[in-house]
Parts: structure tokens; sequence; C-alpha cells
């Protein structure tokens, strides 16, 4: 019963920027680490970049510099930050939480249904 949806997908020169967003929703009590995830036709899915509940992160180091992952607890979103956007960085962009939903209750992952990022001129 919770659900993610991202936003803030699209199309962008390279060199261009983009702000990602995904906001969590239904029965939550509260939210571990989330993060993004991206897939590029004909590769496996990678992590881009993760934060916990108190902010610590972790990038890819391709993105390193360049991408910024932050998140408002109080809104239960997190976002994604894209500067200086390369050709490669094109991919269909994934939200993930980890989420409880109860007090005592275990954390169990969730994914949001994938944003798509095309970098072109």
């Amino acid at each position: 019963q919770v659900q993610l949806v991202e936003s803030g997908g699209g199309l962008v020169q390279p060199g261009g920027s983009l702000r990602l967003s995904c906001a969590a929703s239904g029965s939550i009590f509260s939210i571990a680490g989330m993060g993004w995830y991206r897939q590029a036709p004909g590769k496996e899915r990678e992590l881009v970049a993760v934060i916990t509940s108190g902010g610590s992160t972790n990038y890819a180091d391709s993105v390193k510099g360049r991408f910024t992952i932050t998140r408002d607890n109080a809104k239960n979103t997190v976002y994604l930050q894209m500067n200086s956007l390369k050709p490669e960085d094109a991919a269909v962009y994934y939200c993930h939480a980890d989420v409880q939903a109860r007090s005592g209750y275990l954390y169990y992952p969730y994914w949001g249904q994938g944003t798509q990022v095309t970098v072109s001129s």
C-alpha cells in the first residue's frame, strides 16, 4: 500500500540539468534509506545515489561531483539534482525506499515506476 511517485524526468541537452523527485505515500511509519538507481538499454540496473534518514550519502563514482541526492523527511520525498549531464547518463531512473509501515514492523523495499532521462542534442 506504499507508492513511490517520481517526477522530473525528460529530455535535456548534454551539459544541462534536471532534478528528479520521488514522493512516498501510503502506510508509512518510518523510512530508512532512499535512493536512485538507473538502467540503460542493454545494461544492468546500477546504483546512482543513496541517502539515509540521517542524511549520510553515497554516490556511484560516475556521478560524483555532478549529482546531489537530498531528502525531506517531513514530506517523505527524495530528490536527485543532476548537473553537467552526459549522454551516458541517459537511462530510466528508479526511486527506491525502505519503508516501515508500522512501529516494530520490518522495513520493506519499494520501487517507483521509473522515469526516463534522455540526454541528447
